[in-house]
């Protein structure tokens, strides 16, 4: 069955259908060495050569497939990028494997920030979840180190200018803290490079920690740790894609992998208790033995 290739190209996450129409009017996109043009319609298969600015891009073979969604914990030092030319930890490193599909972030954490990381398998869901006019909330947890006044809350309320233009928190909530160091839940609905850091220092305050703890209404789901990740389940999926106008799912993959997870983490729980037993075995042996 053929597709529109911007609906192919979009699936793949590799922009919005409205921008990659933009590159195939540019000329940037070819399909088996000829140039695409609007209204292109292509049939998928593994021998099918995509490119976008002469590089071969990664395809989605099925239209059919489920769109699956992780909740990320990103731990700070790991970098929001596929590859890193340096070697340094990256997001994707601990993602389950797949196949015919590949996980797409939505949106960016600096690597000096860490809390709640989507990502998906659809990249339309997650070109619509990042984009601007969606205005999807997003709630940080900030620890700051500096006078905080009312002025300076009232500014961020309002909006200050950053080189790339104004900005304002939707939202400031005080959440505890004694001194100059204290912690403010804040909000955005967009998502700028280092935004929340560049709000506060605006102001002359310096962020000495961020934690991303809300994406939507979902939030970082409690008990996960540092670089773990949990799947989705039906409901909370359809809830991102009515969200930004995307039809429901049917379907999910989430119960295989959750027991899939829980039979390793079972695993895990009882070989570390095997040990425990041995080593108890062993000092108690060892007790004996000395008494003897």
């Amino acid at each position: 069955m053929s597709e529109k290739l911007q609906k192919v190209l979009a699936r793949a996450g590799h922009g919005s259908r409205r921008e990659i129409e933009t590159m195939i009017s540019a000329g940037r996109v070819s399909v088996d060495g000829k140039i695409a043009t609007l209204g292109d319609r292509v049939e998928v298969d593994k021998s099918m050569k995509i490119r976008i600015d002469g590089h071969i891009v990664a395809i989605t073979e099925s239209a059919t497939e489920v769109c699956r969604v992780l909740a990320y914990y990103k731990p700070e030092g790991e970098l929001c990028t596929r590859n890193d030319p340096e070697g340094r930890p990256t997001v994707f490193d601990r993602l389950p494997r797949l196949r015919g599909a590949r996980w797409v972030a939505v949106g960016r954490l600096d690597v000096n920030t860490c809390g709640l990381l989507l990502f998906t398998t659809d990249g339309e869901l997650a070109n619509r979840l990042m984009h601007p006019s969606r205005e999807v909330e997003r709630e940080y947890a900030v620890r700051v180190f500096g006078q905080v006044d009312d002025d300076k809350i009232r500014q961020l309320s309002r909006g200050v200018q950053l080189e790339d233009g104004p900005a304002a928190f939707k939202t400031i909530k005080f959440a505890g803290g004694e001194g100059i160091n204290q912690w403010y839940n804040v909000t955005l609905t967009e998502g700028r490079n280092r935004e929340v850091r560049r709000l506060w220092e605006a102001v002359g305050v310096q962020v000495s920690r961020l934690i991303r703890v809300r994406y939507g209404d979902i939030p970082l789901p409690k008990g996960l740790p540092r670089g773990g990740w949990t799947e989705l389940e039906l409901p909370p999926i359809n809830y991102l894609r009515e969200l930004v106008d995307l039809p429901a799912e049917t379907v999910t993959k989430v119960a295989v992998e959750k027991d899939r997870r829980r039979t390793k983490a079972n695993q895990i729980r009882r070989a570390v208790k095997r040990h425990s037993n041995v080593s108890s075995g062993s000092r108690r042996t060892n007790s004996n033995s000395k008494r003897g």
